[in-house]
Order: structure tokens, then C-alpha cells, then sequence
């Protein structure tokens, strides 16, 4: 199965707006990054897995730096408590575990 990553980047920003709708303005553009470069390392993850350099375990590792990675950027934002953080990632990676998990065969998220 492929992916479509783009979709997945509007899947997850889709998901964390319905979360963070009151200061989505200040947090749209950094969320688009951090979205992006989540769905373009889950795509290194299929990549690496295709070509049997990673393992599940190596994949779950980087893809929890990932979502640190994600926090700490959003928790910059003024207004944003670690709540409202943790749970429009919680929500943007819901958005696409199924996707992600099947195509990649793998339960990675």
C-alpha cells in the first residue's frame, strides 16, 4: 500500500486545528513544519523498512524523538500548556496510525 504523505500532513494539521482551534492562527505555521517533517520521516521509516535497515524497535525510537521533537517546538508557543500540546499530537497522529500502521506493516504509532 502507499502512502500519500502529503495527505498525511493534512490529515495531522486537520486533526491538532480541531484541538488548538483558538490560537490556530499563531500555531498554523508551526505545526506545518513540524506535520511535514513528521509525515517525511515516517516515509524514511517505510523507505529504511523496504530496504531491511531498520527495525520496529529502531523505528518506534526515532519516530518518539519525533514527537518530542514536535513538543518541544509547539510549548514555545505563548498560551500553549503541555496539555493542549500533548493532546493535538495525540490527535494528529490518531489521525493517520491506521493509515501509517498498515501500509507500513508495522505498529509504529
Amino acid at each position: 500500500m502507499e502512502i500519500n504523505y502529503s495527505q498525511l500532513t493534512k490529515d495531522m494539521l486537520e486533526a491538532a486545528k480541531g484541538v488548538l482551534t483558538t490560537q490556530w492562527k499563531e500555531v498554523k505555521p508551526f505545526a506545518e513544519k513540524e506535520m511535514k517533517s513528521f509525515a517525511e520521516n515516517i516515509k524514511l521509516i517505510a523507505k529504511l523498512k523496504a530496504e531491511g535497515k531498520i527495525t520496529e524497535e529502531q523505528a518506534l525510537l526515532y519516530l518518539d524523538i519525533q514527537k518530542s521533537t514536535m513538543r518541544v517546538v509547539l510549548l514555545t508557543i505563548e498560551g500553549l500548556g503541555i496539555l493542549a500540546v500533548e493532546n493535538a499530537i495525540n490527535e494528529a497522529i490518531n489521525a493517520i496510525k491506521s493509515t501509517v500502521n498498515k501500509a507500513i506493516g508495522w505498529e509504529i504509532l
